[in-house]
């Protein structure tokens, strides 16, 4: 593929932009400088710079991020800043998409992808991905109220009891819970069904796919080929 088209399909700009950068001698390519906008690279493995950063090269985006509080999944945010200002722009500009909105006072793993059916997979009720959040409570947990989550729960506005797919006390007032269903305030309204509160929520795991130890609060990376392996439904 030829440079020119390369930046510009990884979000760096218009094409005359991207052509003006690399005419400056803003890009290198694996290593080596490059002032020729119409020179071809193949794109497997391409790593490059662009104004000294280092850069992969990636046709559809797989991130995964640690959401914060006090952030909204909307690229349109009344209150609070949006979680897509924490990502580099040339990602925001491929139109990057988050899977599944956390509420802007939950934190945790969200995913997020410019690929339709990827997007469409991992997001669809009839897929059913479970999701583990680990859920502090303001009232000490029994295990009658685990069992009640458990056989299922009477949710306003809902016809039928909504039950956890599964539901583990951690400690007094910790549980983790497992959803396939991402209905409005799921979490905290199945735990006020069994009279308490949730005084705070994270998503901790997606399918089969946990939130890493080391990506810290506000932080982003690509999901790798394993990562995208343990989100498949075999692996969940």
């Amino acid at each position: 593929m030829q440079l020119e088209r390369i930046l510009h399909a990884q979000g760096f700009g218009s094409r005359k932009l991207c052509r003006i950068m690399i005419r400056n001698d803003e890009i290198t390519v694996n290593g080596e400088p490059c002032d020729d906008p119409n020179a071809d690279f193949p794109t497997t493995g391409l790593t490059f710079t662009v104004r000294g950063e280092a850069w992969e090269y990636h046709e559809k985006s797989y991130l995964m991020l640690h959401k914060p509080s006090n952030y909204e999944c909307s690229h349109k945010t009344q209150h609070h800043p949006t979680i897509y200002s924490l990502l580099p722009y040339p990602l925001v500009a491929r139109d990057v998409q988050c899977i599944g909105r956390l509420d802007e006072d939950t934190t945790g793993l969200i995913l997020i992808s410019d690929d339709g059916q990827f997007i469409h997979r991992m997001s669809s009720p009839k897929h059913k991905v479970p999701k583990v959040y680990e859920v502090v409570c303001k009232h000490p947990v029994d295990q009658q109220q685990i069992d009640h989550i458990l056989k299922g729960v009477q949710l306003v506005d809902e016809d039928a009891p909504i039950a956890a797919l599964a539901c583990t006390r951690i400690s007094d007032h910790v549980i983790h819970m497992t959803l396939a269903e991402g209905k409005y305030h799921q979490v905290k309204r199945m735990v006020a069904a069994i009279s308490n509160r949730v005084e705070g929520l994270k998503r901790i795991q997606i399918g089969a796919l946990k939130l890493p130890n080391d990506l810290v609060v506000g932080q982003w990376r690509w999901l790798t080929d394993k990562d995208l392996q343990l989100l498949k439904p075999d692996a969940a």
